[in-house]
């Protein structure tokens, strides 16, 4: 929006905090190379545009705003004279990006002083050489350090990943090798007692009654149903009579595994009709081998299975593979997440997942919703650990009108009201020195609203945290800035 451009005053400069310093010939340039502006109600330049110029207000009164998602929020409101914004980075020349950061209307006829950012920018640089390099150090070292210590964030949240799959994998890994050893083992007695039985004076009618009964046994196995602890030791009790009654020795070693098969009373009863009192001993234990093989099956294909889905979870958290940009389910991203963190929550902390299934799927960034997802659950584990007794996490889906609303929740202590501000902020953390960098709440920040378009922010009283992120159901332009560190 172009201004009604009116005479430059030397004396009224003069009056401005900003020039109060300068002499004559100084304030004489800036006449000469500026201008004053007055423009009507309305906007003066838009969030993203071309850095053109850098505005001093002389009168009237200024709001700034930025863009979130497809609102406006506004930041700032002033009617003090010498406020000023606009090209204020001009004298970083083409190092930085050269657009507005936020957008500025003025809400009443307002006058400006206006300089053009080259101008602007050769001003700083002849006036005070020194100030513009203290103030490139500062806006470039402030960056390259948020940028280190984010990596190291990155680093930190990857070790912790890192030790919680590794000793989520253990635990199948360690139970799959355990059960091969112990099916070798058990094969190996197999072999025995067929040996046994096939030299025994068994007619042909006899082994393939016990054949047929072997595989129906193990189709058994397969269907057996979930006892209660109490069901289960009635049957082992009966089973154990049973066997004892029927002369098989150490019966009470083969009833915890023919009850955990499925097998009962009734079925040995079958088994017993089938091949004779003088098989039957024989044959009790060539099944209980056939049990055992299979339920020892059974686990490592458990503990494979959960081998793979742990893999499968971990390229799902780290999206390996896949673009950067695309149509994705938030469930799955949670899911993969809180199971990447399984470690690092513990048995201490109940998870509770509200999730609302009907949701569409979102185009989204992926793997940098799951940075933004880690940050979060990391703070609310480290909240409620910092209490005595247990904690409970809530990972909440909805619909919030236009919105999809990711929210948790946790019964940690709760955000002080007086530094509820700042928690966003680049380096504040109220965590012990050692524990925490600071910038995992100012990057999920950046995520969801600069790189996301949607927002996020908090609600806490004690007992009752809540951190809700709300992303936006339909595709914005990608953002193809750089990734936040």
């Amino acid at each position: 929006m172009s201004g009604r451009p009116v005479p430059c005053s030397v004396a009224e400069l003069s009056t401005l905090f900003l020039f109060e310093k300068l002499d004559g010939d100084q304030l004489d340039r800036l006449c000469r190379e500026g201008r004053v502006e007055t423009f009507e109600s309305g906007p003066v330049y838009t969030e993203g545009e071309p850095a053109s110029c850098f505005f001093v207000l002389l009168e009237g009164t200024v709001v700034l705003s930025r863009r979130v998602g497809n609102d406006d929020v506004e930041i700032s409101r002033s009617s003090s004279r010498g406020v000023y914004s606009g090209a204020m980075q001009a004298y970083l020349g083409d190092r930085v990006r050269p657009v507005y950061n936020s957008s500025m209307r003025v809400t009443e006829p307002s006058r400006f002083f206006v300089l053009p950012a080259e101008t602007f920018a050769a001003i700083m640089q002849d006036w005070f050489p020194m100030a513009v390099h203290l103030l490139e150090g500062l806006f470039f070292g402030s960056k390259n350090t948020q940028q280190a210590i984010g990596q190291r964030e990155r680093l930190l949240a990857l070790g912790s990943l890192s030790a919680g799959l590794t000793h989520e994998l253990n635990n199948p890994a360690a139970a799959a090798v355990r059960a091969t050893s112990t099916l070798r083992e058990r094969v190996a007695k197999m072999r025995h007692k067929l040996g046994i039985i096939a030299t025994g004076p068994f007619s042909r009618e006899a082994l393939a009654h016990l054949i047929e009964i072997q595989e129906r046994t193990a189709e058994r196995v397969a269907k057996a149903p979930v006892l209660s602890p109490l069901e289960a030791s009635d049957r082992e009790d009966a089973l154990g009579d049973w066997l004892d009654d029927h002369g098989i020795a150490e019966g009470w070693q083969l009833a915890p595994s023919f009850v955990q098969a499925g097998l009962d009373v009734d079925w040995l009863d079958q088994v017993a009709a089938a091949v004779g009192p003088e098989i039957l001993p024989g044959a009790v234990g060539w099944l209980n081998y056939t049990v055992e093989t299979e339920l020892l099956m059974n686990e490592i294909e458990d503990s494979t299975a959960r081998i793979s889905h742990l893999v499968n979870a971990a390229k799902q958290y780290s999206q390996l593979d896949r673009a950067p940009y695309q149509v994705c389910d938030v469930h799955e991203l949670l899911d993969s997440t809180l199971l990447m963190l399984s470690g690092k929550i513990g048995p201490r902390i109940t998870v509770v997942k509200e999730y609302d299934r009907t949701l569409p799927k979102i185009p989204a960034y992926p793997g940098e919703l799951n940075q933004v997802w880690t940050n979060l659950v990391d703070n609310a584990v480290s909240a409620m650990n910092g209490t005595e007794g247990d904690g409970t996490l809530t990972v909440r889906t909805a619909l919030d009108r236009d919105r999809l609303l990711v929210e948790f929740r946790d019964t940690g202590p709760g955000v002080p009201a007086e530094i509820r501000d700042r928690i966003f902020d680049p380096f504040f953390t109220t965590k012990p020195v050692g524990e925490g960098t600071g910038l995992g709440l100012d990057i999920s920040w950046r995520i969801v609203v600069n790189k996301h378009h949607g927002h996020l922010e908090v609600r806490s009283v004690p007992g009752d945290t809540r951190f809700q992120v709300r992303l936006p159901l339909t595709a914005a332009e990608p953002d193809t800035s750089e990734e936040p560190s």
